[in-house]
């Protein structure tokens, strides 16, 4: 039997510097270790990182006494790739640190990333984005986003000169390395640095500037980590209390004919001088294709076994009053509506003079966005002849 192929040694180093204390987070454990919604600062930074599109050494840098609970923490990240995942002590300062986790590379590694692990949710495409340029260019990566805010010198808490903020980068990490190019400025370094970029730079290379990303945002004040939490539970589907939230969509379509001798009521809204639209109630195409989709989203049939023509209480009745009574049943099944878009297909009206109205009138109405669009056939088709319209509409409820 013919010996397994030895998987090749990785070019790619990360170094997660996760030693710092984090003081300013308030918290009873270094910030690495601090929780967001139900996992560590360091184990959401540690996906970030092992999903690279390339294999890389990672090495951990943790404080001495967390040194177990960091080894326990990227083990259960790195998973079946284990065998790329390295944890060793810090020092007492950043560059010490970092230094310490360059020693801990091996050989075959030809770019060096530095992250920071309180940027807990920078995406793993940024990585990707730095290894890319550093190889490309023989320079320092560092990711930066433009400076939004107006930036003034202070002098003994007086605002002066306003500094052109068009020269201005908020810098953030992974920051990027040729290794041999990092070590020599490690080993030559006189001063201590914040980061490894001004480092690099001192020793007389270049650092380029790639697009940053806004999740790569640092985890440093109380406020920082409820908004990551935020974010979280957001991109995980969970509400503020953490619980998960199970989702539903639903779609409704529904049709009318143009009748000439009928006003026209489209969205909740009167549209003077339109040609209106037959049908029991006020023919409200959109407003009774949104009452479908929310229906069926929430399992609750459909508007014509709610609201049936046969019922005289629905003659020539507004659209808004089917909406209001399909969120009552809708909300009274324990669901709440997250968002509606609709799509009108037909000849007229033309929509785009009034759509932030009808969006607007229609979100007030639900309770929730909606979002309105339209279009027509090209001439095909009963709308291509003139003859109706049809409103086909979405929805998403949440449990």
């Amino acid at each position: 039997m013919s010996e397994p192929t030895p998987v090749p040694l990785p070019t790619i180093g990360v170094i997660v510097v996760a030693a710092g204390s984090g003081t300013r987070l308030a918290q009873p454990t270094p910030k690495a270790f601090v929780d967001v919604a139900g996992r560590t600062v360091l184990e959401r930074s540690l996906e970030g990182v092992f999903g690279m599109s390339e294999p890389a050494q990672v090495v951990v840098v943790a404080p001495d006494a967390w040194i177990s609970q960091a080894r326990a923490i990227g083990s259960t990240v790195a998973a079946g790739a284990g065998e790329y995942l390295t944890v060793v002590a810090g020092g007492p300062t950043r560059q010490l640190s970092v230094a310490a986790g360059l020693a801990a590379l091996g050989s075959e590694v030809a770019t060096v990333l530095v992250h920071d692990s309180a940027r807990a949710l920078t995406p793993s495409a940024l990585f990707d984005a730095v290894v890319a340029t550093v190889r490309a260019t023989g320079d320092g990566v560092i990711p930066g986003l433009d400076v939004a805010d107006t930036i003034k010198r202070t002098v003994d808490g007086f605002a002066g000169e306003t500094v052109d903020r068009s020269t201005l980068t908020a810098v953030q990490t992974p920051q990027g390395f040729p290794r041999a190019a990092l070590d020599a400025a490690y080993a030559s370094a006189t001063e201590d640095r914040t980061d490894d970029a001004a480092l690099f730079d001192d020793a007389g290379h270049h650092v380029r500037v790639v697009a940053g990303d806004a999740l790569a945002f640092k985890i440093t004040s109380p406020w920082d980590l409820r908004r990551a939490e935020s974010l979280v539970r957001a991109a995980d589907g969970m509400d503020a209390s953490g619980k998960i939230l199970t989702l539903r969509t639903g779609i409704g379509i529904d049709v009318h004919a143009y009748d000439a001798n009928s006003p026209l009521w489209l969205g909740g809204l009167y549209w003077p001088d339109e040609m209106g639209l037959a049908g029991h109630s006020d023919g409200d195409a959109i407003a009774h294709a949104i009452c479908d989709a929310l229906l069926s989203a929430a399992g609750l049939g459909d508007i014509g076994g709610r609201f049936g023509t046969d019922d005289p209480r629905f003659e020539n009745a507004h659209g808004e009053v089917f909406l209001r009574a399909t969120v009552l049943l809708v909300t009274g099944a324990g669901f709440d509506v997250q968002n509606v878009a609709v799509q009108l297909v037909g000849n007229t009206p033309r929509m785009a003079a009034r759509r932030l109205e009808i969006e607007q009138h229609l979100t007030d109405t639900v309770g929730a966005p909606v979002s309105v669009s339209a279009t027509t056939t090209d001439r095909l088709g009963f709308t291509g002849r003139g003859e109706g319209l049809t409103a086909i509409a979405t929805a998403l409820l949440s449990a």
